[in-house]
């Protein structure tokens, strides 16, 4: 099976920490994983804010970048729902049969990480460490669009040494949204200072979530309250052995 990683552009330009953790793991794992280095952004940021004429480029990238492979790994379940469900829009209005066919074509081999290792690889434990107590923020995309559903559990839920708190009301958004963050700042800031508080009152010392983007919101808010709470992908976790914390 040729495996890609799709870094995402967030990941790429700002938590280098992620993608790497990925190709750790999966490596762990057996799978032989390329980074196509002529990848750049998925165009949700462009389609989300109504730049759909623009993102098309960026549909044909991702489509010429990633039709080599079987399986495309994706860390954020934000950016595997855009290619999922906005770059098939996006083919048909632009008015290409060949770009729809592409897509069409490529869609079903993108992944979100966790989909992949316990769908395609069949694993939930991955062999990690890490002794901490941990609550999980499932994310909205994640949770809503793509279904992950209780995957990230899972895998959490098979790493040694962890002690794993649920999250009170869990299920609410972090008030990140991309560009809500900005056009509606003040809702926002309140949204996620009820997650920082659900956060701090499971008394975990690490807050983990599928989307770095969500983290860099919630940690933000944890960071000025002074919380003494960590954020980590979940790539991050689970490439965590007791050798590598050595």
């Amino acid at each position: 099976m040729k495996v890609a990683l799709f870094a995402t552009c967030f990941n790429d330009t700002m938590w280098l920490g992620t993608p790497r953790a990925v190709v750790t793991l999966l490596e762990r794992l057996g799978c032989a994983v390329e980074f196509p280095t002529a990848q750049t952004c998925c165009g949700q940021m462009l389609t989300n804010t109504g730049y759909a004429d623009e993102a098309v480029p960026l549909v044909r990238s991702f489509a010429r970048v990633f039709e080599p492979y079987d399986a495309i790994v994706v860390p954020s379940g934000s950016c595997t729902g855009s290619v999922r469900q906005q770059h098939a829009w996006l083919a048909r209005r632009a008015g290409d049969p060949g770009l729809e066919k592409a897509v069409t074509d490529l869609t079903p081999r993108v992944y979100e990480l966790s989909e992949f290792l316990v769908d395609v690889l069949g694993v939930t434990d991955v062999g990690a460490y890490f002794p901490h107590r941990v609550t999980y923020h499932p994310t909205c995309h994640s949770m809503r669009m793509i279904r992950v559903g209780d995957r990230p559990l899972q895998l959490l839920r098979a790493v040694r040494g962890i002690d794993l708190a649920p999250l009170p009301l869990a299920e609410e958004c972090c008030g990140f949204g991309g560009t809500f963050a900005m056009k509606n700042a003040d809702v926002s800031v309140a949204m996620g200072a009820d997650k920082a508080r659900h956060v701090r009152e499971t008394g975990a010392e690490v807050v983990v979530a599928g989307d770095n983007s969500c983290l860099a919101h919630i940690g933000g808010l944890l960071e000025r309250q002074r919380a003494g709470v960590r954020t980590l992908h979940l790539a991050e976790v689970l490439a965590s052995t007791e050798e590598s914390r050595a």
